[in-house]
């Protein structure tokens, strides 16, 4: 019966432990805001490690190094980001690897297969980063955003879905921008919760804008976007998880809000040699 109760005490002290000790929450412990994890996943890293979205009738979409196309690759386009969908379309954000960017580059995957490009010219000033696309409900409007300390999020007019663009590829201009009521750092996802807020996960490695490294943050907009300039207030969710069995720096990916069902995921690559898999973590508010 003693034993008993000191195995018993034990386990519950450890426990407690674990909870408190980064990289170690559990499912029944982090939450982030108003999400609670409910689950985990790992998958490959060469298929997972840049994001992930929702694709209406076809499930989850995962991006990752080695899902770029060898003919993107050679015209250029060697790095995928963060996607995003809507209406059954796949947006994929990608950056220009070779010489001199002056362009990044959105590509669209109808229902149907079909494939375009469309290509968005630097803005004076702008970041040649490219690290995600996040559609708005209506699908309307293509947030994307800015490597580095950054006080903006750039939007665009969704292709194909806007009646302003071309119907199957060519010039993507910016419609407006998203001006933040305080200093975002290295995002590297987002997506539309409603159509006035955005949850996006950063791999800020500095604690000199939020308490914590590697945040969620719920962004919210003034007003719904309707390619306009609008305004918005930067709130952070806490740490994103960062557990491994491996130590070093974990790095943030990707962000999916799945509106059917109201599960949030995020991607998150353990350290070397723990890399081979990313890890998809899933919450529900």
């Amino acid at each position: 019966m003693i034993r008993t109760r000191i195995v018993a005490t034990l386990a519950a002290a450890t426990a407690v432990l674990a909870a408190a000790l980064p990289g170690t929450a559990t499912a029944d412990t982090l939450r982030l805001g108003p999400w609670k994890q409910t689950g985990s996943v790992a998958r490959p890293s060469a298929t997972s490690n840049q994001g992930l979205a929702t694709v209406r009738g076809k499930g989850l979409y995962y991006t990752g190094n080695g899902t770029v196309p060898d003919e993107l690759k050679t015209a250029g386009w060697g790095h995928v980001g963060d996607p995003d969908s809507a209406r059954g379309h796949v947006f994929d954000a990608y950056q220009w690897t070779a010489a001199d960017p002056t362009a990044k580059m959105f590509l669209v995957t109808t229902p149907g297969g079909a494939r375009y490009r469309y290509v968005h010219p630097l803005a004076p000033g702008e970041m040649m980063n490219n690290s995600y696309a996040a559609v708005t409900p209506n699908g309307q409007w293509l947030v994307s955003g800015e490597w580095g300390t950054m006080n903006r999020l750039l939007v665009l007019p969704t292709p194909v879905l806007n009646p302003r663009t071309p119907r199957t590829g060519g010039t993507l201009p910016l419609a407006g921008q998203i001006t933040l009521d305080r200093p975002v750092r290295d995002v590297q996802g987002c997506d539309f919760v409603t159509a006035t807020s955005l949850v996006c996960a950063t791999d800020d490695t500095g604690t000199d804008l939020f308490p914590t490294t590697k945040q969620l943050l719920r962004i919210t907009l003034s007003e719904p976007l309707r390619g306009r300039d609008v305004t918005a207030t930067v709130t952070s969710l806490g740490q994103v998880p960062l557990v491994s069995a491996c130590s070093g720096e974990f790095e943030t990916e990707g962000v999916d809000y799945d509106k059917t069902s109201g599960r949030l995921r995020v991607a998150v690559v353990p350290p070397s040699p723990c890399d081979v898999d990313t890890t998809i973590y899933t919450f529900q508010r």
